[in-house]
């Protein structure tokens, strides 16, 4: 495998192998949308005219054009890389694994199914859970995907600052921020406005 790829897999961090992260990317790419799509297909005449008229263009995505994939791919790896499981969670908070499941049920935490739970990272901290995520985890629009909740948590937002520099909603919350600023916030995501 690639000395590159295991060196940057090492640099940020991240607890897989190099085959192992490919297999990870691989899946997400397969699992978000066909290689080649044609956006027309999705819409009737009257729809396609429409959309030409305000500026859309339908037309497929070209063969020697960049994937516009390639980064929500990586991401998908990432975040899934970096997920923990039930029992890695429950060890984490020095509790059982069913109070983990428990909390997934009621909202208290947040996670996907993948061959079992996975739960994003970005809502624990060293000992616990994050100052405040049952606040935000009521907030977060439940057509919202796990990947688009986890980069709002870590994309710095101007509504929150420390130190005079916006922070992310993470940040916020481990400084000890108010969780209905962030709920304000993530109750958008989704919402043209």
């Amino acid at each position: 495998m690639s000395v590159a790829l295991e060196n940057v897999l090492a640099k940020a961090g991240l607890k897989a192998d190099a085959t192992e992260f490919l297999t990870l990317v691989e899946d997400a790419a397969r699992r978000l949308s066909p290689p080649n799509p044609d956006p027309s297909h999705y819409f009737s005449p009257d729809q396609q005219a429409a959309l030409a008229d305000v500026g859309l263009d339908l037309t497929a995505h070209g063969e020697d054009e960049p994937d516009f994939r390639a980064r929500t791919v990586a991401a998908h790896a990432v975040l899934a890389d970096s997920a923990l499981t039930v029992t890695q969670a429950a060890k984490a908070l020095k509790i059982d694994d069913s109070r983990i499941r428990h909390r997934l049920k009621e909202g208290r935490l947040t996670g996907w199914k993948d061959q079992g739970w996975r739960l994003p990272s970005w809502q624990f901290n060293g000992s616990g859970v994050l100052p405040g995520l049952e606040v935000v985890l009521r907030a977060t629009p439940e057509d919202q995907p796990a990947l688009v909740v986890a980069a709002f948590m870590n994309t710095p937002q101007d509504d929150l600052v420390i130190s005079d520099r916006p922070a992310t909603p993470r940040q916020w919350l481990l400084s000890g921020g108010d969780p209905e600023q962030v709920a304000r916030l993530v109750a958008t995501l989704g919402s043209p406005f």
